[in-house]
C-alpha cells in the first residue's frame, strides 16, 4: 500500500468516528440529568381522620388516595397501620410542563405520569421505569389515634 492510500485510509477511519461521535452527541442516548427544579410549594398542615368512609382506602395496607395541596396535589399511601407515605403528584422529570402530574396506576401497584411514561415506587417514590432520574417530593406524615397529618416539610 502506498503512502497516498495510508493517509486516505487514516483520514476515513477518522472522519467515521467523528461522525459517529457527533450524531451520539447530538441524539442523545443517555438519561437527560438536568432539568427543571422540582417546585415546592408550602400549605397548611392537612389531617385525615382515618375512620371517614373517604378514607376507606387508606384503612388496608397498599391503599391510596388522592388530595389536593401541594403543587399539583398530593398522593397518600398506606404502608401499614402506622406508616403512611405521602407524595407530590408533581413529576420529578421535567415539573414545569403542563401535563407533568403522576397519579394511581390502575393496577394500584405504582404511580405514573401519562405525560412522560416514567413510574414511581410507593415504598419511598424513586423512579422505576421511563425517563425520570429523581424521586418523587415525599411530604412528612405522623399518625396519631385515627387522625394522620400531612404537613409540607419535604423528607426526601
Amino acid at each position: 500500500m502506498n503512502w497516498d492510500a495510508k493517509v486516505e485510509k487514516v483520514f476515513i477511519h477518522i472522519l467515521r468516528s467523528s461522525c459517529c461521535i457527533f450524531l451520539v452527541s447530538l441524539c442523545g442516548c443517555g438519561r437527560e440529568v438536568t432539568d427543571d427544579f422540582i417546585p415546592i410549594v408550602s400549605f397548611a398542615p392537612i389531617e385525615l381522620n382515618l375512620s371517614l368512609p373517604a378514607n376507606n382506602n387508606l384503612q388496608l395496607d397498599g391503599g391510596s388516595r388522592a388530595l389536593s395541596g401541594g403543587v399539583r396535589g398530593i398522593i397518600v399511601y398506606r404502608i401499614n397501620a402506622s406508616t403512611y407515605a405521602a407524595y407530590e403528584r408533581n413529576c420529578s422529570y421535567r415539573p414545569n410542563e403542563a401535563c407533568a402530574t403522576v397519579d394511581v396506576h390502575s393496577s394500584g401497584l405504582f404511580m405514573t405520569d401519562a405525560c412522560c411514561g416514567s413510574n414511581f415506587s410507593f415504598t419511598d417514590g424513586t423512579p422505576t421505569g421511563g425517563p425520570a432520574w429523581r424521586s418523587l417530593n415525599r411530604y412528612r406524615t405522623q399518625v396519631s389515634g385515627l387522625t394522620l397529618t400531612i404537613t409540607d416539610e419535604v423528607i426526601n
